[in-house]
């Protein structure tokens, strides 16, 4: 079975165009601003919830677009799309239906650091996200610019000094009001693009950046602290002037495994898969590189670029001499382009043009598309609470590249969760937090919200302590069932296939236990199966977890003043936690700077002196919901 609904694109370009021009309502739930990765998820997430949602994007044919690389999931990475795909998101069924080259990274280690990953046509990929968002119920589409945020005094019976209530278009409609805003911005928030040395406003090649209003009212009317971020993307080569006998063949794998818990195969069948290419730089690359860095503003500048998917120039620069692999990927079934993963550049496009043919397999390639850097602004993540919301404004939700993260699906899973937390705010339901000892969505917030960033965050395997179990096949068991019973997010159609799936592996654990052999026996009746002996560290790593979990579950209160805690603390510690104010102790001890004298002694605080009077809580009600306790899920 392949979950996919019959793409309506004609269906859905008239619905945007309908209400572009003529919007049914001026008042929502919950306002998505974006429609990249975060932006869908988080729309798509908001009305599953239940919460009147209104996406607003400047283009809607750029919906779903694959702005930079055509492949989802990896290392670290298809941990999260799977996380998406059990918490009901779409990127997952969408790899299903638009993969053309599936492979299972780091398959020779274990199965908790397994990689799950596909190359995409990015047609494909497109019209799903945008069949998926048309017939999702309570979800509307508006074309347009927003200018800025409506902001009016907060609810003086919640935590913040502000409360956003709304939007303002760019094209001076009415305004459109909300209980609250998602802000997806990606790279469009104040974006520059540059190629070599001219500079020109937008967030990716052909679009416009979001109204400087925007930003204006995030740094000045509500205080928040923001910084610069660069990323860039490689020319796109046309394929017939590549000569890949002159690359290394890398197929794909023979059985794909698709991303989604829904799926029982891809769209794409075996045998129709395209393969990638591996190819080398050479001196000559090198050589191009150093001979330009005069004609290239892009490297040139302060802003911080991404460690683990850099330009050609910055290995170049930080790595001299050395051979750097480039992969020829294929961007359709039907496409004519290769992406040259691994060649971003920034460089003006005749130089980039020698630069590639510098390189064996493309000493004849033509460029379709050059290379472009952009830079754009985010805000420090640390300003956030777990679930995505600013500390200082009520109802204000940020997901993506705004929060100093790169990659699609670390943009995926900050949309699901904060489109979730945005429906349930604006529902008067408590908002919710996912612990990084149950899932990757909750390392990867936690690291934002408790560390912040110093340059593009992206997800690894290593961040997460606990990823013998956190594995990607293990997603459903850990997610679906609380995305249903608790969060609200999850279909009754795949909650009752995860409790299926529970139920039959339950059964079949209790049979193989009532079984004992050796390991030598096991192999000798199983010979065909490869054995890792696994139960050891799981069982070791529960406790932990467990440990961990009431550590997570002893609350700090948002207004706690730490100047005046009556504990041993240092002054750099007490402006610390002053500064982030993290929302659990177990937050507080994942903070620099924080030493483990500073946590034993706010944990005795916590424990043992009178918590109503000093405002540190436990599981304390929620003011929006008198009567039901507040939740560390």
């Amino acid at each position: 079975m392949l979950a996919k609904k019959t793409p309506l694109l004609q269906s859905f370009r008239s619905l945007v165009f309908r209400h572009a021009s003529h919007l049914s309502r001026q008042q929502y739930d919950v306002i998505v601003v974006g429609g990249g990765h975060a932006g869908t998820e988080a729309a798509a997430a908001a009305a599953r919830v239940g919460a009147e949602t209104l996406l607003v994007t400047q283009k809607k044919n750029t919906i779903g677009a694959l702005s930079c690389n055509p492949s989802l999931g990896g290392i670290g990475k298809g941990q999260l799309v799977k996380e998406v795909d059990a918490l009901d998101g779409l990127c997952g069924r969408a790899g299903d239906w638009a993969g053309i080259h599936f492979s299972i990274l780091n398959r020779s280690k274990g199965p908790a650091v397994w990689g799950p990953r596909a190359q995409l046509d990015r047609q494909r990929y497109r019209e799903f996200i945008q069949s998926e968002l048309l017939s999702t119920p309570r979800l509307t589409v508006l074309e347009g610019s927003v200018e800025e945020l409506l902001v009016t005094e907060p609810n003086p019976e919640e935590p913040g000094q502000h409360r956003v209530k709304g939007i303002c278009l760019a094209n001076g409609n009415h305004p459109i009001s909300a209980s609250s805003v998602v802000l997806t911005t990606g790279t469009f928030l104040s974006g520059s693009l540059f190629v070599g040395q001219t500079t020109s406003p937008g967030g990716r090649i052909g679009d416009a950046p979001s109204s400087p209003g925007l930003s204006q009212t995030l740094r000045e009317r509500l205080g928040l602290r923001t910084g610069r971020l660069r990323t860039g993307t490689p020319p796109r080569i046309v394929k017939d002037s590549v000569d890949l006998s002159e690359a290394q063949l890398h197929p794909p794998d023979s059985h794909p495994t698709p991303f989604s818990f829904l799926n029982t195969h891809t769209h794409c069948k075996p045998e129709e898969q395209l393969p990638c290419y591996l190819t080398f730089t050479t001196p000559g690359v090198e050589r191009v590189v150093r001979e330009s860095l005069h004609l290239n503003c892009h490297i040139q500048q302060d802003a911080k670029g991404p460690r683990y998917c850099p330009s050609i120039e910055s290995r170049v620069l930080r790595f001299p001499g050395r051979r750097h692999q480039v992969w020829l990927e294929p961007e359709g079934m039907a496409s004519d382009l290769l992406y040259p993963q691994g060649l971003s550049m920034t460089m003006p496009p005749d130089v980039q043009l020698r630069l590639i043919r510098e390189i064996p397999a493309m000493h004849r390639a033509e460029i379709h598309t050059p290379g472009y850097g952009v830079q754009y602004d985010f805000v420090c993540p640390t300003q956030l609470s777990p679930a995505l919301q600013v500390k200082s404004t009520q109802g204000l939700f940020l997901a993506g590249q705004i929060n100093g993260t790169t990659g699609y699906e670390e943009a995926a899973a900050q949309g699901l969760w904060a489109g979730v937390n945005a429906a349930r705010w604006a529902l008067s339901m408590p908002l919710v937090a996912l612990s990084r000892t149950e899932s990757y969505i909750g390392v990867l917030i936690d690291d934002l919200v408790s560390r912040g960033i110093t340059e593009p965050y992206r997800m690894f395997t290593s961040r997460a302590e606990y990823r013998t179990s956190l594995r990607p096949d293990n997603a459903d068991l850990r997610l679906t069932l609380k995305g249903f019973e608790e969060v609200g997010c999850v279909s009754s159609l795949r909650y009752q296939k995860a409790v299926r799936v529970r139920d039959k592996l339950q059964e079949a654990l209790a049979a193989l236990e009532a079984i004992a052999l050796s390991s030598a026996k096991w192999r000798k009746k199983l010979p065909g199966i490869h054995m890792t002996v696994y139960k050891s560290h799981c069982d070791l790593q529960k406790k932990e977890i467990e440990r961990v979990q009431k550590e997570e579950n002893m609350c700090l209160s948002p207004d706690l003043d730490y100047f005046s805690l009556p504990i041993s603390l240092s002054e750099e510690v007490r402006e610390i936690l002053d500064r982030v104010r993290p929302s659990t102790l177990g937050a507080a001890s994942r903070l620099q700077g924080i030493t483990p004298a500073a946590v034993i002694n706010l944990l005795h605080y916590v424990k043992y002196t009178g918590q109503k009077e000093r405002g540190i809580h436990r599981n304390q009600p929620n003011q929006k919901e008198q009567g039901e306790e507040q939740r560390c899920v």
